[in-house]
This record gives C-alpha cells, structure tokens and sequence, in this order.
C-alpha cells in the first residue's frame, strides 16, 4: 500500500484523496445513462408485443409516461439532455434524425438502448422496459416506424 511509507500527514491526504475519487467515481456513475451502446445488436422481432400501432401509441403508451414526463427522466422538458421527449411531434422527429433506423431494429440505437437490460447505456435508466414492451418498440421500428 502506497500510504504505509509516507508520513502521518501526508497518509490522512492520500485518504483523503482516495474517497474524493471514489465519490467522483460514484456521483459520475449515477443519473442518465451517456456511454454509447453498440452500434448494432440482434433483437428479437417474433416476439409478442404489448401493444401495436403507429407512432402515437409508442409515444403515449411507452416515451412519454416512461422517458419523458416522469420526473427525473432523462428526456423530460426539463431534463439535461440534447434528446427531449416533451412532445410527441419533437420526440419523433428526434427520434428520426439519429436514433432510428426505419426497418432495421437491430441498428436503431433507440432499440439497442431499449432492449439492453441490465447495461449501463440501458434506457430507461432504473427499471427496464418489459419484454412485451420492448416487442412493441421493435416492431413500430420494423414496420418502418410509421407515424
């Protein structure tokens, strides 16, 4: 241990200067996830959906409650985030420009991000979505993520 051969003062600063890491490590790992998940992964799309539908259902049934209004979601009106989820219109268009490939889930971030329980670029950050929900993602996105 580096701090056995160094004086009593200088031991107190190097404790000192190992919990003031470790608290940086901590607070720095908390909140919204920011690290980038694959590019690509494989996701299930025979699967049984919790609901079916255009963009309107993803939005009102799974974003907005989950991802953009709830408070402290990482999408929220008043979240720090470059992706906001307040609106429907702007949730879609957002979700268009970067993070969904229409037709192909296993390349939309907005899917690899969706469907990676247990990561830490997992979202919704916390709780998961369910299988069933996660399905329902898939397939909006599958079937062109159709407004």
């Amino acid at each position: 241990m580096i701090g056995h051969f160094l004086p009593e003062e200088s031991r107190v600063k190097w404790a000192g200067m190992r919990w003031l890491y470790l608290t940086a490590m901590l607070v720095t790992s908390t909140g919204c996830p920011r690290d980038p998940p694959p590019a690509c992964k494989t996701v299930e799309t025979s699967c049984a959906p919790l609901y079916v539908g255009n963009f309107t259902e993803v939005y009102s049934r799974t974003i907005s409650m989950k991802c953009g209004t709830a408070d402290g979601s990482c999408h929220a009106a008043s979240a720090d985030s470059s992706l906001s989820f307040a609106t429907e219109q702007g949730a879609y268009d957002s979700l268009l420009s970067k993070y969904v490939t229409p037709g192909d889930p296993n390349c939309s971030e907005f899917i690899v991000r969706t469907s990676s329980p247990g990561t830490d670029y997992q979202m919704p950050q916390g709780s998961p979505l369910g299988e069933s929900e996660q399905c329902a993602l898939r397939k909006w996105v599958d079937a062109g993520a159709p407004r």
